[in-house]
């Protein structure tokens, strides 16, 4: 259970770990699963994640290997370039 004091919210999650598992891992997992949200909606919005009719297994597995590499690729350039770019993906042609 997370609990946001100024919101007063709470947030529950549910796990099948193993008994031993500290609590640090699942502060841990609970903040990676936001960058991994983050992740496919950034890909979505920008590079058309979500564009894709699903017709046939290996066409869908295609477009999203794509996408994911597409965005690796422009994630990476962002922070190779740091404040100098205006924009998320200012890449030019």
């Amino acid at each position: 259970m997370k609990r946001t004091p100024d919101k007063k919210q709470y947030h529950f999650y549910i796990s099948n770990a193993p008994p031993g598992t500290r609590l640090s891992t699942f502060v841990w997992l609970s903040g990676i699963r936001w960058a991994i949200g983050q992740c496919f909606e950034e890909t979505k919005t920008e590079l058309g994640l979500d564009h894709y009719e699903v017709r046939k297994y290996p066409g869908w597995n295609h477009h999203i290997l794509t996408c994911m590499l597409a965005h690796f690729f422009l994630w990476h350039l962002r922070i190779r370039l740091g404040k100098k770019s205006s924009a998320y993906y200012s890449v030019t042609t």
